[in-house]
């Protein structure tokens, strides 16, 4: 099962992961929200993240627990 979050607009997104190599050559995992499954959905919000929403706009981001 696929992790998705509604933001406070009402539109229901699912969370991806890529791993990525930075230009220093360190290796990144970077998480992002989409309107569609892909490839890289994941299953669960990783432990020590938790979702963000811009009130703005209602962008979604991923981010470490405080």
């Amino acid at each position: 099962m696929a992790y998705q979050h509604t933001n406070s607009k009402g539109v229901t997104y699912f969370l991806n992961s890529k791993d990525v190599v930075l230009r220093g050559g360190k290796k990144q995992t970077i998480y992002y929200f989409s309107k569609d499954k892909r490839a890289e959905t994941i299953d669960a919000l990783p432990a020590g993240k938790e979702v963000g929403e811009n009130p703005r706009n209602g962008f979604l981001t991923v981010k470490n627990v405080k």
